[in-house]
């Protein structure tokens, strides 16, 4: 049995009522509210860092699951959230729902102790309580969005007690737009912290010792088996394969700074490529994908560690052929439409093209930055339409246009193809979930993508089964269909108007 659950760990402990505030407020209320509070400096770099584009921002989860997913998966790490009560529930729920098996801290709070600053205080015993150097080399404490906009100021924090780390970041949902872009949140943050430490004095060998070898960062979290696969690429040019960041413990990421050269396999980690170009480290876009991607990659790769033209030669002429192999090996025959908000879209569009997929658009909820450019160019030189900072309307757009064989995308766009006798695959949990690199990603996609396509049969049954069994207001089947009564909504919901008008101008008099 897991012990993953909420606890609350401030000695003080009040009794939680309504905090006034929440994601019901409306996101620029919030950001007012944050920028009055003295939250400019952090918002204007998150705005600066992570754009959202024509719109909002992406239909996704709570971004905050991405910086609390990224503190889970470190050894000797406490996270503390520091939210709503809904937040840290719904953000718990999801983190236990994906595997972790750690407890998550929670500082409670209601309205007095957010306005009179006592949060704050709380936030701080909280900390000095669970700093035990036996137990953890860092804590994390993330303000949701409600201790954002009211500008609890986690930078005031201790940057160490007792020789434990103390990471303070905000993470609002009006200011982090996707959990993808929230894992670079956090893990710019250590890296910065790591990099004030390495260079004021020597620090922590890795848990597995030093490379004898130049080494390749890896920006991006990935399939376990990927980093192995592309260790292996390297190893005729001299080189290695180094920590994959997020790093999975704080001694990492002086050994993911100190390497030859960062490769960005997720072209989104705009404040920890920050820190990598600070410390003086190259940064190298897309991935060993397929074949022209990988003999692009490994070529890139190696200009950048200085290594000689035979010996990127050597490295292609090694891994290229059993690349094209896999590949002719397992076709894939079919029209395709992509979207997902994990930030690797582009790298398997790329894949699927080479395997022999016709797709026609892939959608992403990460931007548009200079390190994907390579992947938006291959792409849209095949033709593919690529959408930076998809909405959930774009995406379906795509699947109405282009008719496709099968929809790989996120749930709701799934759902809506399956409702259309179009076979889906959901992106993160069937796709991403996979190794894509190298000669092991080559045909790793080709045995559920073609199964998926092959039950094309078995939706139109369905959907001739099911057809006379109505939708919205009469689904089921009836002996008499019910008829849509609009007149009924709309006095109830002129009803619901008058009842809120009501009680706000009871509230405010």
């Amino acid at each position: 049995m897991s012990d993953h659950k909420i606890i609350p760990i401030i000695a003080n402990q009040e009794t939680l009522t309504s905090d006034g505030m929440g994601c019901h407020s409306g996101a620029e209320q919030m950001l007012d509210a944050a920028r009055k509070a003295n939250k400019s400096e952090v918002l204007n770099q998150y705005a600066k860092d992570y754009p959202k584009g024509p719109h909002d921002q992406p239909q996704s989860m709570c971004p905050a699951f991405g910086s609390l997913r990224v503190g889970l998966r470190m050894r000797r790490t406490a996270t503390i959230l520091s939210g709503s009560a809904c937040c840290v529930y719904g953000l718990t729920f999801t983190s236990h729902f994906y595997g972790a098996r750690r407890s998550v801290g929670y500082v409670p709070f209601n309205s007095e102790s957010l306005v009179t600053g006592k949060l704050f205080e709380d936030i701080r015993d909280a900390v000095h309580q669970e700093a035990n150097p036996d137990k953890y080399d860092a804590i994390v404490i993330i303000n949701l969005c409600v201790p954002t906009a009211s500008g609890v100021p986690l930078q005031l924090l201790p940057k160490e007690i007792n020789g434990v780390r103390i990471i303070g970041i905000d993470v609002p949902g009006f200011g982090v737009p996707t959990h993808a872009e929230a894992k670079d949140v956090l893990a710019g943050a250590m890296l910065k912290f790591a990099r004030a430490e390495a260079q004021a004095g020597p620090v922590t060998a890795p848990r597995t010792g030093l490379s004898s070898k130049p080494t390749i960062t890896l920006l991006g979290e990935m399939f376990p088996v990927d980093p192995i696969g592309i260790g292996m690429m390297l190893e005729p040019m001299g080189l290695a394969a180094g920590p994959v960041v997020p790093t999975r413990e704080w001694r990492e990421l002086y050994q993911a700074l100190d390497c030859a050269a960062v490769a960005a396999i997720h072209p989104f980690y705009t404040a920890s490529i920050r820190e990598f170009e600070a410390a003086g480290r190259k940064v190298v876009g897309s991935a060993p994908i397929g074949y022209e991607g990988t003999a692009s990659w490994l070529e890139q790769i190696g200009k950048s560690c200085n290594v000689s033209a035979d010996m990127i030669a050597n490295a292609q002429n090694k891994f290229l052929p059993a690349i094209k192999s896999a590949l002719a090996a397992k076709p894939i025959k079919g029209r395709i439409t992509m979207s997902g908000y994990e930030g690797s879209e582009l790298l398997v569009a790329r894949l699927l093209i080479e395997s022999g997929a016709d797709v026609r658009y892939v959608g992403t909820a990460c931007p548009k930055t200079p390190w994907s450019a390579d992947d938006l160019t291959w792409l849209e030189s095949r033709g593919v339409h690529v959408q930076y900072r998809s909405s959930l309307e774009q995406d379906l757009a795509a699947m109405k246009e282009f008719q496709p064989d099968l929809v790989i995308g996120t749930t709701p766009v799934v759902q809506k193809a399956k409702q259309s006798a179009i076979p889906g695959l959901y992106f993160t949990n069937l796709i991403s979930a996979r190794p894509l690199m190298g000669v092991m990603g080559a045909g790793s996609l080709a045995q559920v993508i073609n199964a998926a396509i092959g039950n094309k049969e078995r939706f139109d049954t369905m959907e001739a089964f099911f057809t006379d069994v109505g939708h919205d207001h009469a689904a089921g089947v009836w002996d008499e269909i019910p008829q849509d009564r609009p007149d009924f909504k709309a006095d109830t919901r002129r009803r619901m108007e008058k009842l809120a008008k009501k009680r706000k101008a009871e509230e405010m008099g």
